[in-house]
Order: structure tokens, then C-alpha cells, then sequence
């Protein structure tokens, strides 16, 4: 009889395991298990920033799927080399690195979310490659484990002498920028990345598609959890139908295009000459209001090009190009001292942000307060009535993108009871500044709080405080 029970209640685990996809993870629970997904650095993936604020297209939605799971997220983030073996091995809920479907049928994937391609990013000095012939005798570069190399592998059979080479570490933009610099020739990328590459090393193209128009999908692994994959499906479809993944799209190529070549080269010029002057000033402006030294700098340089004389026909002036009203709001007692300025102009952003309502969540926040630190609070709280009134969400950017420039039109403006403002503008003002925080965020770093080193005899008496012993001077001892 206890043999029976013991072969009865294995058989029961065995159907069990069966049922949870052969060894799959658990499916993630808010009291238990958090969502383990498996990635890799890169501009459209993942990316740790600063204070582990982390960012990228397919995180931002990762972390609306798991908020719809009510769960948290466990990031595994593997080296380029390494990728394809954890891709294997299957101990996680979902990979989510910018994958297109594997040419193993073992790993399962989801429904397609974008569509992109493979091409190849050259110097805009040298001779353009328009057929794939071309790439005999050429050195071409790609991350290790990505669909790119595994492109370039099935070329390389059929082009003689074509080298590909497989980089194990580092991410894409740094191979770009050796591209930039001469150093090598030729990279094959991901088509969603060459906007965003532009912005930091501008002296880049593309002239040859390496492939025709390929799914992004999740890869659910070897052992997929058949639960977690259908509702997957069934959140991709949703947020591909009611603009959440619009919305997302947006935050990271909403003003990838504002700024044209001569525009990148031009600041990149400016980051090297022009912004050691006033960094200090930027920076002190940080210590005092907690805005990101960069994102100040950005404003100024697109108000000014960081000139502290600028002045404009209405009067308004200085780096941050304050009005006289705001100046004197703030207690500026001169516009056209850049230290001044500059902290005035952080302090009139924070005041500006938290004017807004409590809802409103990071970047739009930040983005909503740049319209406003363009338009004035009175026109930019009239944009957000007259969102409302034409039904779209005053609180997100991307919605507020298309209404600002309403303002100028009489039937609009009149509606909310506001006056007329060349609302569009501030939308160009706000994509320009985010373009600009991107390339300083790139090639600055960020500010360092001074440590605060207590002085010898500060520390005596708080050794003597702390029970611990002064060293005793020698009796004998002489000046030197």
C-alpha cells in the first residue's frame, strides 16, 4: 500500500513538472517570485545608468509587463560572448535583448513587438558598399552573440573573403565610435540604432542592408512556462493596440532626429572648447537644486550656446536666457553673470516641475517643465486644460507633444480662455535640450559630491568622544 501511495505521488510531481513546461521556473508571484529575465547591455535592451537607475526600450516594457503581473524584476545581464550559451540553458522566465526569432526550434518565442533589420555602418568619408559583393576582402565588426554576427557568419559562406569579426564585451556605440575615429572600417548594427548613434558620432552612415525586415520578439527558452508566454501575447497585443508601447517608443526616439549632423558636430565642438568655462557654475547649480548638472547645461546651450551676453529682441537674456520677471522672481541681480544665471535657471526648472500635479511620473515631468520653462506656467497650464479638453493625457509628453502647438491657433486658445503662444516651438526646444542631455550624458560624467574630510583637530576630539586614544607627541620631540 505505501508503495503504491509513494509511485502515486510521483507519478502526480511528474505530471506537475510536465504541466510547468519541464523544469520551467515558477510563475512569478508578488509574494514569491520575481520575473527573471535574461539580457544584455545595449541602447534598445538594457542599460544600468547612473545611481541604478536603469533604462531601454525593452526595459521600460518589461517593467509595464511585470506591473500588470504585479510582480518585481530580476535583470541577468550577461556579456555579449556569453549570451548564447545563457540562452540556452533556460533558467529564466523570458530573454529580452533585442532578439529575432532562433534557428532553434527548441527555444520558443513570443509574438513579434517591432520590426527592424541588419546593415552596415561605415565612415561617411568612405566609399559607400550598395551590394553585398562588396563586402569581399572587407573586415566587418559585430557584438558576439547577436543576430548581426550570426548575419555576417551566414555571408562570409557565401562572399569570399569576407573576416568577420566577433567582439566579446563592450556594447555597440563604442564600436561605432571606432568606426568614427578610423579605426575600423566596418559594423554591422541593429537599424534602430543608427538614429541614435548619430547623435554621438555623427560621421557615421548606412548605404547596405544586410537583411530584409526582421521580427523582435521575447525568447521564452527551452523550458518555457506556458502560463507566463500566453499572457506575454496577450500583453504585446494590448500595448501594440492602446499606445503604451507608442508611448515607450517615444521616450527613446521621439527627438532622435531633431538635430541634423552639422547641429551634433557643432555642440560636440562647443562640449570640448566652450563648456570647461562654466562647468563649475552648472555644477554648483546641481549641489544647490539636485537637477543633473548636464541636463542645466543643455538648456543653456540651447538658449544661448552657452554665450552669458545673449540677448534676444523681447529682452530676454543671459545664458539661461531668463525674463526680467522671472530674474526678479528669483532674485537675480544680474542676467548676464553666468553663475547667477545658471543657478537661477535650475532653480526655476525644479519650481516648474513641482508645480505640476503629483501624478505626473519621470521624464514627463521634466519634459512637461522644459515646455513650460519656454511657453511660461500660464500658457503651459492652458496646454494642459486644453488637453483635457480634446480628451488626450496632459500628463505624458508624448500626448502634449501634438496639443502645444494648438496653442497658436485662435480657436484653441480662446477655448481654455488662455492667449496665443508659439506652442511649437517649445516642442522643438524640449526634443532639441533631450538630444543634447543624450550626447553630454555620453561624453560627460556625472557630478561627484565632494567627501567632507573632517580637519586634524575635529577629529581628535571626535576619536576622544568615541572612547578611542590620541596618539601622545613624543616628549622630546623638535620643530623642524
Amino acid at each position: 500500500m505505501i508503495r503504491r501511495t509513494t509511485a502515486l505521488l510521483y507519478l502526480i510531481f511528474a505530471l506537475f513538472v510536465a504541466a510547468c513546461g519541464n523544469g520551467a521556473l515558477p510563475f512569478p508571484t508578488p509574494a514569491q517570485h520575481d520575473l527573471v529575465v535574461l539580457t544584455r547591455s545595449g541602447p534598445l535592451s538594457y542599460q544600468a545608468g547612473e545611481d541604478n537607475a536603469a533604462s531601454g526600450l525593452e526595459h521600460d516594457l518589461i517593467e509595464a509587463f511585470a506591473q500588470e503581473l504585479g510582480v518585481g524584476v530580476t535583470y541577468r545581464t550577461v556579456e555579449p560572448g556569453e549570451f548564447e550559451a545563457q540562452l540556452r540553458q533556460g533558467d529564466y522566465h523570458l530573454a529580452a535583448a533585442w532578439l529575432s526569432p532562433h534557428s532553434e526550434a527548441s527555444l520558443q518565442g513570443s509574438a513579434p513587438i517591432f520590426l527592424t533589420r541588419d546593415v552596415l555602418m561605415q565612415h561617411e568619408a568612405s566609399l559607400p558598399l550598395t551590394k553585398a559583393e562588396q563586402l569581399a576582402g572587407k573586415t566587418v565588426h559585430a557584438l558576439a552573440g547577436t543576430r548581426q554576427a550570426a548575419t555576417l557568419r551566414q555571408l562570409a559562406h557565401k562572399i569570399s573573403d569576407l573576416k568577420v569579426v566577433e567582439v566579446g564585451t563592450g556594447d555597440i556605440l563604442k564600436l561605432l565610435e571606432a568606426v568614427g575615429e578610423g579605426k575600423i572600417d566596418y559594423v554591422a548594427i541593429d537599424a534602430r540604432i543608427e538614429d541614435i548613434a548619430n547623435q554621438f558620432v555623427p560621421n557615421l552612415r548606412s548605404t547596405l542592408p544586410l537583411t530584409d525586415e526582421l521580427p523582435i520578439i521575447w525568447q521564452f527558452g527551452p523550458r518555457p512556462n506556458a502560463e507566463l508566454a500566453a499572457r506575454a501575447n496577450a500583453f504585446i497585443d494590448r500595448v501594440q493596440h492602446d499606445g503604451t508601447l507608442a508611448r515607450i517608443e517615444e521616450r527613446y526616439f521621439g527627438h532622435v532626429r531633431r538635430l541634423n549632423q552639422a547641429d551634433v558636430v557643432k555642440f560636440l565642438g562647443e562640449i570640448e572648447t566652450t563648456l570647461p568655462k562654466y562647468r563649475r557654475f552648472f555644477e554648483s547649480a546641481e549641489a544647490l537644486t539636485g537637477i543633473d548638472w548636464r541636463l542645466t547645461a543643455a538648456i543653456a546651450y540651447q538658449e544661448s550656446h552657452w554665450d552669458p551676453n545673449a540677448t534676444s529682441p523681447t529682452n530676454v537674456r543671459g545664458i539661461m536666457m531668463l525674463t526680467e520677471d522671472t530674474a526678479d522672481h528669483l532674485g537675480v541681480s544680474n542676467r548676464l553673470n553666468a553663475r547667477e544665471s545658471i543657478i537661477a535657471g535650475a532653480r526655476y526648472l525644479v519650481q516648474l516641475k513641482e508645480a505640476l500635479d503629483p501624478e505626473v511620473g519621470e521624464p514627463d515631468r521634466t519634459w512637461l517643465a522644459l515646455s513650460a520653462y519656454n511657453l511660461g506656467p500660464g500658457n503651459a497650464a492652458a496646454s494642459r486644460r486644453l488637453a483635457r479638453e480634446l480628451g488626450a493625457n496632459p500628463n505624458q509628453w508624448y500626448e502634449m507633444k501634438r496639443i502645444l502647438p494648438l496653442l497658436a491657433q485662435r480657436k484653441y486658445y480662446e477655448r481654455v480662455k488662455g492667449s496665443r503662444a508659439r506652442g511649437g516651438e517649445a516642442v522643438i526646444l524640449v526634443e532639441n535640450i533631450r538630444s543634447y542631455y543624450d550626447i553630454l550624458q555620453r561624453h560627460e560624467g556625472a557630478w561627484q559630491r565632494p567627501v567632507t574630510r573632517l580637519p586634524a583637530s575635529d577629529k581628535s576630539a571626535s576619536d576622544a568622544g568615541s572612547g578611542k586614544k590620541a596618539k601622545a607627541k613624543p616628549k622630546n620631540s623638535k620643530k623642524k
